[in-house]
Formats: structure tokens, sequence, C-alpha cells
């Protein structure tokens, strides 16, 4: 007897309280793991870690789910090993929803030496050979793939659409993302061009996949497959990107359950670029940005149509003794805090602001103790999940516009 082909739940999606004016909504995503309220924030805990905070840590902070990355855990541990433990979520002992990225961005970013940051803006010489000052290419890309080194030993290895979807299913989580090309904001425009052609041709070789695998694993929960729209900075090449996307069905009939609005972004534009695309995009299926967690652009993504996020930076600057506070953001090593007895934020709700004070975790960090890192980054992704969380409600209670006035008034005020 054969087995049931899992299917996505019907609907994957629901849209709730639309915003005036607005392309922003709220709504709900439906996994097999449970829902997601949207807009919401999606931590992201790299090697089946948010590093230096438990798993049980976030789910008390208010994380409703997290983001792994596929090229970490194909290197180590190996997708095999995620998979005989059951999965993503039984493998770090979380029970909530997970995401996983294609491992596109970290194969091209570390493959230029650009480790996590590639550009916020399109200044500088226009190249299609671009690589960090003193850094070796790690990889080459071709319409088949990509091809790079590992940054952990050197050894060599090969990205393709059917890999990424491989080793995705093999991480078993609810919601993963179609293998694109990243470019920078440096590229030529004539290769921006090549690479939405290359990332959609690729897209078509994942939907075939990911159907392919679906049907070989139903012992598994479905697993939703968003797109990923490339682009850059230009208008028609990312409406081509969204409508391309959108185009694109399997041989059951559906195409991708949602998108990922990705590639390089000129932060002075990210509302604009959002909006090209989600004026393209099905308003139907969720839409995902990857790589965004400021303030400001968490505002300006959601009103111009962007449900869910993610982003490292809460717990990569928490580690480097920077925090995140209403009135800014603030690095709590310095002498200004060595004498201040009082929480790092009086009005939040977290665990290190409930038990802890600036003065203490500022010497946790001048001693080089481990628990500094741990400290600050529950604060941080506190604090990111919910602001978020706050958005969503004052989209739902009608009062987004004062705010995101209040909000980014206060934070950016110094």
């Amino acid at each position: 007897m054969n087995a049931v082909v899992p299917t996505p739940p019907d609907p994957f999606f629901t849209v709730g309280t639309r915003l005036d004016g607005q392309l922003g909504r709220t709504g709900t995503i439906h996994t097999p793991h449970g829902d997601i309220a949207t807009p919401s924030f999606v931590a992201v805990g790299t090697k089946a870690t948010v590093k230096a905070v438990l798993p049980e840590s976030m789910k008390e902070l208010g994380a409703q789910s997290l983001l792994a990355n596929a090229y970490h855990l194909y290197l180590q541990p190996g997708p095999d090993i995620v998979d005989e433990a059951g999965g993503l979520g039984k493998f770090m002992n979380w029970d909530g929803p997970t995401f996983t990225d294609s491992g596109g961005f970290q194969v091209m970013s570390l493959g230029v030496g650009f480790k996590k940051v590639l550009a916020m803006e399109a200044v500088g010489v226009r190249s299609d050979d671009v690589i960090a000052k003193g850094k070796e290419r790690l990889a080459t890309v071709d319409d088949d793939g990509v091809t790079f080194k590992s940054h952990l030993d050197g050894s060599r290895h090969r990205f393709t659409p059917e890999v990424s979807m491989q080793i995705q299913h093999q991480l078993g989580a609810d919601i993963m993302f179609a293998f694109d090309e990243l470019t920078t904001l440096l590229n030529t425009r004539g290769y921006q061009e090549q690479s939405v052609e290359r990332t959609q041709a690729w897209a078509v070789r994942c939907i075939a996949e990911h159907e392919k695998l679906t049907a070989e694993r139903a012992h598994r929960p479905y697993q939703a497959l968003f797109g990923v729209v490339q682009g850059a900075q230009y208008e028609d090449l990312r409406r081509q990107a969204c409508r391309g996307l959108e185009s694109i069905t399997g041989e059951s009939g559906r195409g991708f359950d949602g998108y990922g609005i990705g590639g390089a972004l000129e932060k002075q534009n990210l509302g604009t670029i959002v909006r090209w695309c989600n004026e393209e995009l099905p308003e139907h299926k969720p839409r995902h940005m990857l790589g965004i967690s400021e303030p400001d652009d968490f505002f300006v993504a959601i009103e111009n149509g962007a449900d869910t996020f993610d982003c490292v930076n809460p717990s990569r600057v928490a580690r480097n003794a920077a925090i995140y506070h209403p009135d800014g953001r603030f690095n709590i090593n310095t002498s200004r805090f060595r004498r201040d007895f009082t929480p790092i934020d009086e009005n939040c709700d977290c665990y290190t602001c409930a038990n802890y004070t600036s003065a203490y975790i500022h010497h946790l960090f001048k001693a080089k103790e481990m628990l500094a890192s741990t400290l600050c980054t529950i604060h941080n992704e506190r604090f990111t999940v919910r602001l978020v969380d706050q958005i969503r409600a004052s989209i739902e209670g009608g009062y987004f516009d004062e705010f995101k006035a209040e909000t980014l008034g206060r934070f950016y005020r110094t």
C-alpha cells in the first residue's frame, strides 16, 4: 500500500487585519508544529542553537519559531545525523515551528570573504568579480550550481538546487527556502540580469526536487518551500523575479508556499524595494524578509507587506556587549554602567532584566565570563521579538502610525 504524500495545511496562511492605505497586514502561518502569528521575528539559531541561550529560554522569551542554516549544518554535524535524530526540532529540543535557509547566502558571502555582511549601500566600483580585500575566493558559480571550499577545513563541496533540497529535507524544518544566487550591490546590471534568470531556473529545479522528496519521505510532515526574490536595487528585475517565481508550478500543480525577499538591499530604499516585490507577489501567501532586524527596518518592511523576518544581529551584537533599549543601542561594557544597579530596561519583562543589574552584566563582560553573552542575548532577543509583537498589536489595534512615530522617535533620538 502506497504511503499518503504529505500536503501543506489548508490554508497554509490566513490574512488577518490590513494596515489602512498600506500593504501591511497581520496573519497566521499554519505549520505542523504550530501556528506563527505575523508579523513575527524568527530568531536565528545558525548551527541548531541560538548562541549562548537554551532553546527553553527562547520559548520563555516569546520566540515563535527558530531558523537554522543549511550550509553550516551540512558541514557539521551533517544532515543525515539531524535526520536520524528526528529532524531539526527534535535534535535541538525545540517543539515549535522551524525554518532553514538554503545555504546560498553563506556559500556566496563566505565565498567572497564578506562573512556575515555584504552591503546595504550601492557605493563603489561596479564589478562582476566582487571579493573582500585580502581574501581568497572560496566559491565559484555556474549555471548548474556552486562549487565551494569549506571555511572549516578547506575541503571542496558542491551545492546545486537538488542538493540544497536534499539537505533541507533531511534537516526537516517546517519552512525551507529555494536555492538562489546571492549577488552584491556592486555587481553590474548585466550580471544582476543573469543572476535573476539563473535563480529562476534553479527555482524550477527546486520545486521538482521538493515534490520528489516529499513523496519519498511520506513518513515526515510536509515542509513548505519558499521561493527567493533577487534583483538587487532594480525595480524591473525585482518585479520580473516575483512574476517568474509565481509562475512556477510542479507536477502537483502547486507552486511555492511563500516567498523570501533576499539579495542585497539598499537600506535607504528598503521600503520601496519591498513594496515592488509585494505588489507583485500573491497576497494569500506569506512573505519573509531575509536578514533584517533593526527597528526602523521592521516598520518600513511591515508597512510594505513583509510578514516574517530573520537576522543574527540581536545575538551577535549581544556577545559584543551591545544592548537594545527603547532609547537606542548601547555598549554595556562602558564605564557609565559600572555602578548602575538597575536593570538594562526597567520596563523589559525578560529574565535578564527581572533578575540582574547593568553593573553585574558590565562586570561579567570585563571579567570575560560566558554568562555575559547569555544574559545579553536573552535581553536582545526579547527586545526584538517583543517589538515585532507590538507592531502586530498596533496594526490590529489601529494605532500603527502613532506607535511607529513614538518608537522610532525615541530609539533614534540620540
